[in-house]
């Protein structure tokens, strides 16, 4: 079956509520429970305490009106967000697995809100490694935000209005403008939704690891699969590796890869023109300076967290060069990246600065693909039939090169 044909399968049969899914003749899907314990460091919180270090810190200034944008759905304390304190994730496996013991963790791009056009992609992962993939979703994405901010009819609105308050705005969309006015409002944001989704991952490999997961076993060996942006929290979890979970683990990045400020996010699909200058402004330009007054981001970025640390090393081209390099070094014959030659967002020389190094001497395998029919970032594999045959082929292509990496033994 091609990649046209199992998008419009799955996209029909996968959803959130049922326990088990069939997915076709040689394929199950999985729906577990996720409660977020990390929920304590979002804003909104008028008191903080870190639990490892017993630091204190109040954030009085951690709720703001949602300026340019009308409408109270958006004008919410983060903390106080349900569906993403807690939600389900699905699990795709082949048929018959009773008990997972090899997986690959799927993380998603920007400003996603279905899984849609991963499924397929979970499904030929599992179909050509054998293996399991766990589709776990970044705070306030997919299934953990509120159903109103992916409402076209709510979000149009929203947008008009974003657009009136902002004349020369490029790029406002009813796709983006939730994400994109939240993040010009706070774009200290970025960093503590990455945060949590970080932590979030570190509890779901920490519950499986002490046998409390009731479909994937204590000593399952997993690898890590990214796509855009997503690239960038599975660099700093491998990089990171927390208690060693991550030490025998390959990383494939596809579309991504390249440090924060080397992307160029301005899309009706990702970010509109304000939310990326206020993004950029606050996090590449003025960051030191806004760490000076902000006592609780200071200590969560500070070398006490080194997941911290090395989320600062991914922000800036210039800037921790030196430990950056040396991380990926020390991953090198565990890690591919895809890159595609006509990707804007992501862009394969950027993908290359970063992961090979300044002098190329990081022996990183950075692969440029490039296709015979019109794609994009957003979407390198369109679901138009005219273009089935062209974009199965593409498909094919790629995925064969990602299935034979995760199947391939490293050195121990």
């Amino acid at each position: 079956m091609d990649h046209y044909k199992n998008f419009n399968l799955l996209r029909e049969r996968v959803n959130y509520e049922d326990a088990h899914i069939e997915a076709g003749d040689d394929l199950i899907i999985r729906n577990f429970s996720f409660t977020s314990e990390n929920g304590f460091i979002l804003p909104g919180e008028n008191f903080y305490l870190c639990h490892q270090h017993q630091c204190r810190a109040d954030d009085s200034n951690s709720y703001v009106s949602c300026n340019g944008t009308s409408g109270s759905i958006l004008d919410i304390h983060d903390a106080d967000i349900a569906e993403n304190k807690r939600f389900r994730y699905h699990v795709m496996a082949p048929a018959g697995t009773t008990v997972v013991k090899d997986f690959i963790l799927l993380i998603h791009g920007f400003n996603e809100k279905t899984w849609n056009k991963y499924l397929p992609w979970a499904k030929t992962l599992v179909e050509q490694t054998g293996k399991c993939v766990v589709l776990f979703p970044i705070a306030f994405h997919m299934n953990r935000a509120p159903l109103v901010w992916s409402d076209r009819r709510e979000m149009h609105g929203l947008s008009e209005s974003r657009k009136a308050g902002y004349p020369d705005i490029v790029a406002c969309t009813f796709s983006n403008v939730a994400i994109s006015a939240r993040l010009q409002q706070k774009p200290q944001r970025f960093f503590w939704s990455g945060l949590q989704t970080y932590y979030d991952v570190i509890q779901l490999l920490s519950e499986i690891k002490n046998g409390s997961h009731p479909f994937i076993a204590r000593d399952a060996r997993f690898d890590l699969f990214a796509y855009s942006i997503g690239g960038l929290l599975a660099q700093i979890l491998i990089i990171t590796d927390h208690q060693g979970y991550f030490s025998e683990s390959k990383l494939c990045l596809f579309c991504g890869g390249n440090v924060f400020n080397r992307f160029s996010p301005v899309s009706k699909f990702i970010l509109d023109s304000e939310a990326n200058v206020a993004l950029y402004s606050y996090i590449i330009e003025h960051l030191e300076n806004h760490l000076k007054k902000d006592e609780r981001l200071r200590h969560y970025l500070s070398e006490l967290h080194p997941e911290g640390m090395n989320f600062k090393a991914m922000l800036n081209y210039n800037q921790h060069r030196g430990e950056r390099e040396s991380s990926f070094r020390k991953i090198s014959d565990r890690t591919l990246a895809i890159a595609l030659e006509k990707d804007l967002v992501a862009p394969p020389y950027e993908v290359i600065n970063t992961l090979m190094g300044i002098k190329r001497d990081i022996p990183i395998e950075v692969v440029v693909e490039d296709f015979d029919y019109p794609y994009i970032h957003e979407n390198p594999f369109p679901t138009r039939e005219e273009m089935a045959k062209q974009v199965n082929a593409a498909f094919d292509r790629i995925f064969s090169r990602v299935s034979r990496f995760f199947n391939q033994h490293t050195s121990p």
